[in-house]
């Protein structure tokens, strides 16, 4: 019996350090300085997220960032890069072009056409059901199924 729950216990230690190797994070480089980036060197590639707060502090931006925090690898798979700018007084290009009033969050697709534009925090989960729906999405997944 002792041997049993010797066996029991090493497995319920282990399991969770085996779990933690099969985890593949996201690439570090997702989230981007928003304030001096030209949007036109994610053509293509990627599909920006901005996200635009009042602030470090701004309430929204805290729940928009940890909304995407819990879920950073479904973004990942869909090439977004996650663009953030909470200094309204430094007029980066990216708030010249979108002109955000307060919180916003933006979707910017890989032609780099504005797509979608939010004045609340979304859930990851819909983010990423918007960007499913895209034509050049529903491409991208015909052909990684094709040449699997």
């Amino acid at each position: 019996m002792k041997y049993l729950l010797t066996l029991v216990f090493a497995g319920l230690i282990s399991a969770p350090a085996l779990a933690q190797e099969a985890v593949t994070l996201p690439a570090p480089d997702i989230f981007v300085d928003g304030t001096d980036v030209d949007l036109s060197e994610f053509l293509w590639k990627k599909r920006p997220l901005v996200i635009f707060g009042e602030s470090e502090n701004d309430p929204q931006f805290i729940r928009q960032m940890a909304l995407l925090n819990d879920r950073l690898e479904e973004l990942a798979k869909r090439d977004v890069v996650i663009l953030t700018d909470t200094d309204p007084e430094g007029q980066s290009a990216l708030r010249t072009q979108l002109r955000p009033r307060g919180f916003m969050l933006a979707l910017i697709v890989k032609d780099g056409t504005i797509y979608l534009r939010k004045p609340s925090p979304w859930d990851v989960r819909e983010i990423t059901r918007t960007i499913d729906k895209l034509p050049m999405r529903q491409d991208e997944v015909r052909e990684r199924r094709g040449s699997s």
